[in-house]
């Protein structure tokens, strides 16, 4: 079984870092010059009793900013649980350290601009939802697990680590070039882990939800829509969900992802954009990319496409269908399914003519069961690929139930459920299962939205409440604050942490230092002096009314023209991100 060392110290001093590993019976030490940035392997005697030390639980990796390069560590942990017995950690503090003493070297824009990609680093190690195990294998799934080789087994966490779900290997790419290094990093996954002891029956059994969310194509909800030419979807999470009693487990794995063609829908200030279907690429190369891949990974797909079939979402629909039909794949089946208009009027039971309508598929491509013997007892043979516009809220009501439906199965051939007897009956498991699968759908919209999901309502409580469109009403103007006036800088932030940008040691301006088009603040700043204006001059009345009247008309027609403007031309005034060339769309 692989493993990496769980605990460290850190001992710093002006020349170098030294990662002492603390397990029982190590002596090895990582030293890292902090001149030459050489990564060595080295004994306790070499580090020096001056050293500064602090504990330490983990190195996330290095990365170069402008003042040169960092080190980042896991400052503290959380333990979730354990799998198979292997303890699984949360993430919770992180370190991000300086190999230069100084930054007295840098010019005052260099300064501003390394400050400002730390504060990016810092903004992707501030989204919650990193976990780790320095002994087990997160990345891949059960089923995955059980089918591996002997030397599979063999290979370090780094060199086995689905590298889909690893969200430091752009930070571990030194490490990971010297074999000897290894036990010294372990992959870090980022999206959503829930570990619950339940009770059905008076047979204690445990409930686990992983959703792993994939580090290609990753970002944030309006700059990363559809897929790259290598056919990965942005947003693509994979959701194992996991049971083990009495020495058996069985698995359960859905996965959601954007629709993969090439397809965008940039902010541009109204509440929400029109997609747009790119006329210059050509969509059946990276879609079959990546149904080649998910073929190959999962086994066959059943596609649940939950987007409105009318309205601007229904050209997207329709690609989606002529493209599935075009490819004439006998292991994908496409099922669309509108949402919206079919649970209208909170008329959400009629969920459940979905769900009947793919249970067959779903008792065909069964699950992933190991006995109490540690055999296996059988595979899941295929997967349901779900959608609706982010692959949040509607994807995430209709994972639930599918994985709901899967688990009564399981926990019945587990003998923990009795013939006869209903999940939905079990009311405390129930409770756990519900707010479980909510708590998932807020993690992934969080790191996606940039808010809490919407519809956790019906997902907690089995009902569409009217609290709860207060909340989505809520979060949705949040969504549209941050989708406009924040998310450029969150969209460089994740790219400069993955490395599809980096920071060129070059002395040259970085795109940090492109300036805005001078609408940006002139216009802005008229529409609030002519607003402000009509309001006075409303207020302050004239010696006439038609006096009055004349001067709120001009104030306002003003205003309202600025505002037009504005809006015409709202891409410029959204936050863009920088630090990557913007897709061409036609």
């Amino acid at each position: 079984m692989a493993t990496a060392y769980g605990r460290f110290n850190l001992h710093t001093t002006p020349e170098k870092f030294y990662i002492e590993a603390c397990d029982e019976g190590a002596n090895d030490v990582l030293a890292i010059d902090r001149v030459s940035t050489e990564m060595t392997l080295t004994g306790k005697k070499d580090i020096p009793p001056s050293a500064a030390t602090k504990p330490i639980f983990g190195v996330m990796g290095t990365i170069r900013l402008v003042a040169g390069m960092y080190l980042i560590v896991i400052d503290r942990r959380r333990k979730v649980g354990e799998l198979c017995g292997h303890a699984v950690w949360k993430a919770v503090e992180f370190d991000v350290i300086s190999y230069k003493k100084s930054v007295l070297h840098l010019t005052d824009d260099q300064m501003q601009d390394n400050k400002t990609f730390l504060s990016m680093i810092n903004s992707v190690l501030s989204t919650d939802g990193f976990y780790f195990c320095t002994d087990y294998d997160l990345t891949h799934t059960q089923q995955r697990l059980a089918n591996t080789s002997p030397d599979f087994q063999e290979m370090s966490l780094l060199e086995r680590a689905d590298q889909r779900f690893v969200w430091n290997g752009n930070l571990l790419r030194e490490i990971t070039a010297q074999p000897e290094l290894h036990k010294f990093a372990f992959p870090v996954i980022h999206g959503f882990i829930v570990m619950k002891p339940c009770c059905i029956n008076g047979k204690i059994f445990e409930w686990i939800l992983i959703s792993r969310r994939s580090c290609f194509r990753a970002g944030v909800r309006y700059y990363v829509r559809g897929i790259d030419s290598e056919g990965h979807a942005a947003n693509f999470v994979e959701t194992e969900q996991i049971v083990q009693y009495s020495n058996a487990r069985a698995s359960f794995v859905q996965t959601r992802g954007s629709m993969p063609f090439y397809w965008s829908q940039r902010p541009n200030l109204k509440y929400k954009p029109k997609p747009q279907i790119s006329t210059t690429s050509s969509h059946m190369d990276g879609f079959k990319r990546h149904f080649d891949s998910q073929i190959l990974i999962y086994g066959k797909q059943v596609i649940l496409n939950l987007v409105n079939q009318k309205g601007s979402e229904k050209p997207l629909e329709q690609t989606f269908a002529k493209m599935v039909n075009t490819m004439e794949n006998g292991m994908i089946k496409y099922i669309a399914f509108d949402f919206h208009k079919e649970c209208s009027k909170m008329r959400w039971d009629r969920l459940q003519l979905l769900v009947d309508e793919v249970a067959e598929m779903q008792d065909e491509y069964g699950y992933f069961m190991v006995g109490s013997d540690g055999k296996v007892v059988c595979q899941q043979s295929g997967t349901f690929r779900s959608n609706c516009m982010d692959c949040l809220d509607r994807t995430n009501v209709i994972q639930s139930l599918l994985a709901r439906r899967s688990l009564q199965s399981q926990l019945q051939r587990m003998g923990v459920l009795h013939v006869g007897q209903r999940i939905e009956e079990q009311a405390d498991f129930e409770k756990i299962y519900k707010n479980a699968w909510a708590d998932n759908a807020n993690a992934c919209a969080k790191q996606y939205a940039g808010t809490g999901a919407l519809k956790t309502d019906f997902t907690r409580t089995g009902k569409r409440t009217q609290w709860g469109l207060v909340m989505d009403g809520w979060n949705s103007m949040i969504r549209y604050y941050k989708n406009n006036f924040s998310d450029g800088f969150r969209q460089d932030s994740i790219d400069l942490f993955l490395g599809n940008y980096t920071v060129d040691e070059a002395d040259g301006p970085t795109p940090l230092r492109l300036q805005k088009d001078w609408k940006y603040l002139t216009l802005p700043i008229i529409m609030l002096v002519a607003f402000s204006m009509c309001i006075i001059c409303f207020l302050m009345a004239g010696e006439t009314w038609t006096e009055t009247f004349a001067y709120v008309m001009f104030w306002g027609m003003a205003s309202a023209v600025t505002g037009a403007i504005i809006l015409f031309n709202g891409r410029e005034f959204v936050d863009a991100p920088k630090l990557v060339q913007k897709e061409k769309m036609d």
